[in-house]
């Protein structure tokens, strides 16, 4: 058997060992042996196998039968200094001692390890009736009466109860049967006492994090509840394309895949009092309840201000102030977003439009597909009183634009630009696939690119009689 078996093998049989003879949890056995080890500062493996050599013995040190802790001395089963130093090591490795009160005689009697378990002087002999009193708390009288009520009737006692010694509370098991005459009346008690204090503070503990880690849970999952529904009034998500002026326009939003991770992304589209047209497509940092209030903070204000102008730079630069007011009045973490806003003049066709730090809109025309090349625009709640820059581009009859948030192309493993050349590659291969429906191929293709993020995908084609429903191009995946 390989050396690092052999080890593994008496570690093992000296934890069953210790958890037998002392009658404690295995993780208790296996705590005790490696704090031997560090007090000792020998090798776990050593001490195990010393613990083997103390207690796998023919002399029956501390079966597992609890009989042998509650049977009254006789001859010479507790004598001899070998093994009452085998029974004292036991006690010590278990944290546990044993007693026995003659109820004739009214002698008490206590083993070494019981006056270290009460922190007691042994010159002063065991605790008085009104000692051991003294020391109960008073939210365990219910438990201990239950315990001696049972004991009465002939029952065994196997109690935990709390107690304060030196003025900190311990947690200490009892086990304790009775000796009786002829007519049932009990004439001597024995018992065992163990220091449970460690296990039960690890238990209570275990407890507290499991409440917690529950507790976490319902708050995460009304909180998902919440931003979702909140989501779904704000960002309803047309099920038809719309027809704008010049335009037909198709929106699909993808959730993340987990159901916890509720996301800022959003888009908007209506025609405004001039009769052009106002796109936009944005997505704020993080998840949750606040993504989603900025969400809709964003939204609502695009929406507003449009009724005073109709400039894609002077909204974003708006929408920027918005925010950074925001973060100056919230004691929360900032927050940040980014966005497209465009402005389509549809008596020219031409389509004027600004960016704040969000990816490029991909263009589709006559079978190649690029990004638009990014006017200036820092990412909105970044730079206080930003300003943004404009690009104009005319499209044409065929062509296609497509907006989107990064979880399109932001792959895990992977940055922005690395999904883009992605996506810019599908599309080339589409083209070349199926020329005539390039766009139908290309979608079959695409897939989210990050699950744990949401995308929102915005696409717009100029009106003409050729111009297809993009129904069929932007189908539910």
């Amino acid at each position: 058997m390989p050396a690092d078996d052999t080890a593994r093998a008496t570690m093992d049989r000296a934890v069953g060992l210790l958890a037998g003879r002392t009658r404690c949890r295995l993780s208790d056995a296996w705590r005790h042996l490696l704090h031997m080890a560090a007090d000792q500062d020998r090798g776990v493996a050593d001490v195990a196998g010393g613990i083997i050599a103390l207690l796998d013995t023919a002399d029956p040190v501390m079966p597992a039968d609890p009989e042998f802790w509650l049977r009254p001395e006789t001859g010479p089963t507790l004598t001899g200094p070998d093994l009452m130093e085998r029974i004292a090591g036991t006690e010590r490795l278990g944290n546990l001692g044993w007693g026995e009160w003659d109820l004739v005689s009214g002698e008490v009697r206590w083993s070494e390890q019981m006056y270290r378990i009460y922190e007691r002087d042994p010159a002063l002999g065991p605790l008085t009736l009104r000692e051991s009193a003294a020391l109960e708390v008073s939210a365990e009288l219910p438990l201990r009466a239950a315990a001696v009520d049972a004991f009465q009737l002939g029952d065994r006692i196997d109690v935990t109860t709390r107690v304060r010694i030196g003025g900190r509370g311990k947690y200490l098991r009892t086990v304790a049967d009775a000796v009786r005459d002829a007519t049932g009346t009990p004439v001597r008690i024995t018992g065992i006492v163990q220091d449970v204090t460690a296990r039960e503070l690890g238990a209570q503990r275990l407890a507290e994090a499991e409440r917690q880690l529950a507790e976490q849970r319902r708050s995460l999952a009304a909180e998902h509840e919440l931003a979702a529904r909140l989501q779904q009034i704000i960002l309803p998500v047309p099920a038809e394309p719309l027809d704008l002026p010049g335009l037909k326009v198709a929106v699909r939003y993808l959730p993340a895949s987990q159901e916890d991770l509720v996301g800022g992304d959003w888009y908007h589209a209506a025609t405004l009092g001039d009769g052009s047209v106002l796109l936009a497509v944005g997505d704020v940092a993080g998840h949750g309840t606040q993504a989603a209030t900025t969400m809709a903070q964003l939204r609502y204000s695009l929406r507003a201000l449009a009724v005073t102008t109709g400039d894609p730079a002077a909204l974003l630069g708006h929408l920027n102030q918005l925010i950074c007011d925001l973060a100056g009045e919230s004691l929360t973490a900032e927050t940040t977003a980014t966005a497209i806003v465009a402005r389509f003049d549809p008596s020219r066709r031409r389509l004027t439009w600004a960016q704040a730090g969000h990816p490029p809109p991909l263009l589709s025309r006559d079978g190649r597909t690029a990004p638009l090349p990014r006017p200036s625009g820092p990412m909105l709640g970044v730079v206080d009183h930003a300003r943004y820059g404009t690009a104009v581009l005319d499209l044409a009859v065929g062509d296609l634009l497509l907006c989107y948030t990064d979880g399109l192309v932001e792959h895990r493993r992977g940055g922005p630009d690395d999904g883009l050349a992605s996506v810019i590659r599908a599309v080339d291969e589409s083209v070349a696939a199926a020329p005539g429906r390039p766009l139908t191929e290309l979608l079959s293709r695409l897939r989210q690119a990050n699950p744990a993020d949401d995308t929102c995908v915005l696409a717009a084609r100029p009106i003409s009689e050729e111009t297809r429903d993009l129904r069929r191009y932007l189908g539910r995946r």
